[in-house]
């Protein structure tokens, strides 16, 4: 206990030299578990460790998402479509232009390809590929454009340019999670996802950047020329599916599949101004995924899910309808109910009159007040469209985060032991250090990360048998400031990992769908998500609202300097 009071962890971010000694201590001398216990108490571990035995339930029995109410049945106002004018371009701009004959997939899909290394050649970066599959992105352009001129096309994804995260396997390339360390070798086949979005039309042009590991909300990787946030090149674009979300601000994609684990296509598409759906656990079979190799099979954790990112609710619609469906190596996606074709792109024309919001006032307390205000703005909206605001408390919601740590730090700790003996040496100096303290810690960390778990679980199904959505803005924090010298070196700033992650795993401990909404800019001109979460198998309900957000024009893709025009 003594060395414990002796030592210190220097506040807020670390990096260079004391990251560097910090690491070094952590991995081969005796301060390893006191440094350890000092993370700990920051990412509030220990508090959550201490909460007495009513904020626990008995162990959970399956990962299966929340279901509040049996019946989410909803009268429809039959809306307009929301308009999306101007950049970057929606799926719909461009299937408008193949309709009238002004353009095809194939000069979209060149133009994309292009456009893409363009930005790759800037300094700083804002390059969202790691690489281009030009080969084969062409012949499925070709094969667009001659459905469209036939009169043919496969629907709201036909033609439309996406990009998939390096963390799913696609043919031509191995789904290297951000390392420096998996082989090239690349994959011969495609996920069930990248596979079914191929056969709605889509035209994959390649794959995108990710935190090492996925590991970490920000943005940074020093193995990977990262992108920087579109909107100011000095700030981090947020993670783990920074290039996704990156590809979709700059225009290069309407859409843009990522994987969120803890808030890692929400994060992302709030700090870059872009639409981002987590959909219900199970929703998109999490099947083909880069953990896959290191578990020998899927199941590496019990939080990961894949979706859309995006310019609009159309995209996302889309994504989703075109991907979701049962896979055998996937039990969760067994118990989906199937989506009848084009339901998600109608449920965003209902309008939301009557719609039931809950709001916890302790938990928007937690956020910059100035991105709160934003977020308030956006509600405002929706209260004058129909929508009523009605307070609810979810106590056990302060801890998510923290039983969030618990869960996926400790899920993806044993998924990558083998990796972690071999390679962590080559790893970046934050993941050194997480996987390097995990080691240390408690037996039974996981089996009370999980009681506490079912206990959020109950709270939260609890608020849903009141509400239809909960509201809560999509991070605590604006996009962070980063240097070059951080970028190279690596950091680790556990108040700011912290901000990101706030609002992010109430959803992924629950497996319920959640979209971040771009609803505006703080005074820097950053952009500003709003979270909207419902009840299991609802996305057609965060769908109906952000939707009506849209159509108010509370909310959009915020527009960058950087953007690039596919119909130029």
């Amino acid at each position: 206990m003594a060395l414990i009071d002796q030592l210190k962890l220097p506040k807020g971010r670390i990096s260079g030299r004391a990251l560097g000694a910090l690491v070094t201590a952590v991995r081969h001398t005796p301060a390893r578990g006191p440094l350890t216990q000092l993370l700990r108490a920051d990412l509030g571990i220990d508090r959550v460790r201490a909460l007495p035995a009513s904020a626990r339930a008995g162990l959970p029995l399956t990962a299966a998402p929340v279901r509040a109410r049996p019946d989410h049945g909803r009268a429809s106002e039959q809306l307009s479509e929301p308009s999306h004018l101007g950049l970057p371009r929606s799926a719909a701009a461009l299937l408008a232009a193949y309709r009238a004959g002004s353009h095809d997939p194939l000069s979209v899909a060149r133009r994309a390809l292009a456009a893409a290394r363009q930005l790759a050649n800037q300094s700083p970066t804002l390059g969202p590929l790691t690489g281009y599959d030009d080969e084969s992105a062409l012949t499925a352009a070709r094969q667009s454009a001659e459905r469209w001129r036939a009169g043919t096309p496969l629907g709201a994804l036909d033609g439309v340019p996406i990009a998939i995260k390096e963390e799913v396997h696609q043919r031509g390339f191995r789904a290297r999670l951000g390392t420096s360390f998996v082989p090239h070798d690349p994959s011969t086949v495609d996920a069930p996802v990248v596979a079914r979005l191929r056969e709605a039309g889509a035209i994959v042009l390649g794959q995108t950047a990710m935190t090492e590991l996925g590991l970490s909300p920000l943005g940074s990787n020093h193995h990977r020329r990262m992108p920087r946030n579109p909107h100011d090149r000095s700030r981090l674009a947020g993670g783990s599916s920074t290039g996704s979300a990156v590809a979709v601000a700059t225009g290069i994609t309407p859409v843009s599949l990522g994987c969120d684990g803890g808030g890692s296509i929400r994060i992302p598409a709030s700090l870059c101004g872009v639409f981002g759906l987590k959909p219900t656990f199970g929703r998109i079979p999490a099947v083909g995924m880069g953990f896959d190799v290191a578990m020998g099979g899927p199941g590496a954790t019990s939080v990961v899910h894949i979706g859309p990112l995006s310019t609009s609710t159309a995209e996302l619609a889309s994504f989703v309808e075109a991907a979701s469906g049962a896979h055998p190596d996937d039990p969760i996606s067994a118990m989906a109910p199937p989506l009848g074709p084009g339901e998600l792109l109608q449920a965003r024309l209902r309008g939301v009159r009557g719609l039931r919001i809950g709001i916890d006032e302790a938990e928007w307390a937690a956020a910059s007040s100035e991105l709160a205000r934003v977020c308030r703005t956006a509600l405002a909206a929706l209260e004058q469209a129909g929508a009523t605001l009605v307070p609810v408390r979810i106590p056990s919601a302060p801890h998510a985060a923290a039983i969030g740590y618990l869960t996926l730090g400790i899920e993806a700790f044993a998924a990558m032991k083998e990796l972690s003996a071999r390679h962590l040496s080559a790893m970046g100096l934050d993941v050194q250090l997480v996987l390097s303290g995990m080691e240390t810690f408690r037996p039974d960390d996981y089996v009370d990360g999980q009681r506490l778990r079912q206990g959020l679980r109950r709270d939260v199904a609890a608020a849903l048998r009141e509400v239809d959505l909960l509201a809560l803005p999509s991070t605590a924090l604006p996009a962070p400031q980063i240097s070059d010298a951080e970028l190279r070196g690596g950091f680790l700033d556990p108040p700011l990992l912290d901000g990101m992650c706030r609002y992010a795993f109430l959803a992924n401990l629950t497996g319920l769908p959640a979209v971040s909404a771009p609803v505006g800019s703080d005074s820097n001109g950053m952009p500003v998500g709003l979270q909207l979460i419902g009840d299991a198998w609802d996305e057609a309900c965060v769908l109906q609202a952000a939707a009506a957000l849209e159509r108010v024009g509370a909310a959009s893709a915020v527009p960058c300097e950087a953007a690039v025009d596919l119909l130029d």
